[in-house]
């Protein structure tokens, strides 16, 4: 797989500095029960890396004591991770709001049937990723079998009352485009969805996110592969808007790796560019300090521009 650092660290992105820390993400591992051509995190079924026991502590430790208000649960399938419902419940008893950052598919998995009921008793919200509304595209993207696997986990989850009015279980699907282009507006591509998926299988939701597809991990190494790095950069590069600068996600997250190295979102993590703490090169979760955080600089480099091209684009969907 082509490195996608040494074309990206040279940067003339704006500086950013953080806010408040609201936000914990934390990937649990890069196992995954599929393999995605757009996979930021280069996740499948052949990765063996996963947060050992000692770290899923210090984690739990740090949700406990830093007054987070959200735990946004991430992988490869962070439900793969046998100490994923022990985070959930610790984190749900005290009040935290968790997200799951769910491939639909491992709901239907062996072993994983009773998921879907824990996610709803525990009062999750689920952040699904469903790349489109046509078979044809999901698959071409994610594996043949994907797109009925997913309908079967939507209906699963409307069934337990996501996605229902005035439930409180919250379904949010995201979208990421098919290949170097950017996302279409979101409200309007989620008309679309809403309608789509309800003519074609009787689905609702409650949100669509749009989310730019990166340009590293494998998704960055197919743009070197065709020759469509550059074009790609040039593309995110002039569809920056200034405007999204104050409400880009890293502000008021930090992503934790299953190792328990902190930085400064999802994206970072993957091409290792820590979290920036002073003179310190690497900062675990057991000696993070929720005040240090506040005004420190963030770790930059050209990918970010993923982040601020036209809408926005988060883990929270467009910025705009």
């Amino acid at each position: 797989m082509h490195a996608t650092l040494p074309l990206l660290e040279h940067t003339d992105f704006p500086p950013l500095t953080r806010t408040r820390l609201e936000v914990l993400q934390v990937n649990l591992g890069y196992r995954c029960n599929q393999s995605c051509l757009h996979c930021h995190v280069n996740a499948g079924p052949t990765r063996r890396e996963q947060m050992s026991v000692q770290t899923l502590d210090d984690v739990l430790a740090f949700v406990a004591n830093s007054g987070i208000r959200v735990l946004d649960i991430t992988g490869g399938a962070p439900e793969l991770h046998d100490g994923f419902t022990r985070l959930v419940e610790a984190a749900r008893a005290q009040g935290v709001h968790v997200i799951d950052r769910c491939n639909l598919t491992i709901l239907n998995e062996p072993g994983f049937e009773h998921m879907a009921a824990f996610l709803a008793q525990q009062q999750v919200e689920i952040v699904a990723s469903l790349p489109c509304y046509l078979e044809e595209n999901v698959e071409s993207q994610r594996g043949k079998g994907v797109y009925r696997s997913s309908i079967t986990a939507l209906r699963k989850l409307n069934a337990l009352g996501y996605g229902q009015a005035d439930s409180g279980l919250q379904l949010n699907l995201m979208y990421n485009p098919a290949g170097a282009v950017l996302p279409p507006p979101q409200p309007q591509l989620e008309a679309d969805y809403r309608r789509e998926l309800n003519a074609r299988a009787g689905i609702v939701f409650n949100r669509l996110f749009v989310l730019a597809n990166m340009p590293i991990q494998r998704f960055g190494s197919t743009l070197v592969s065709k020759g469509q790095f550059a074009a790609y950069m040039t593309l995110l590069k002039s569809a920056h808007q200034d405007s999204n600068l104050d409400t880009v996600m890293c502000r008021s997250l930090v992503s934790v790796d299953w190792q328990g190295f902190v930085f400064d979102c999802d994206f970072n993590q993957m091409l290792d560019l820590p979290l920036e703490l002073g003179d310190r090169p690497r900062v675990h979760i057991s000696e993070l300090q929720v005040d240090a955080l506040e005004g420190c600089p963030i770790a930059v480099a050209d990918h970010c521009y993923g982040c601020t091209a036209g809408q926005g684009s988060s883990c929270g969907g467009a910025l705009d």
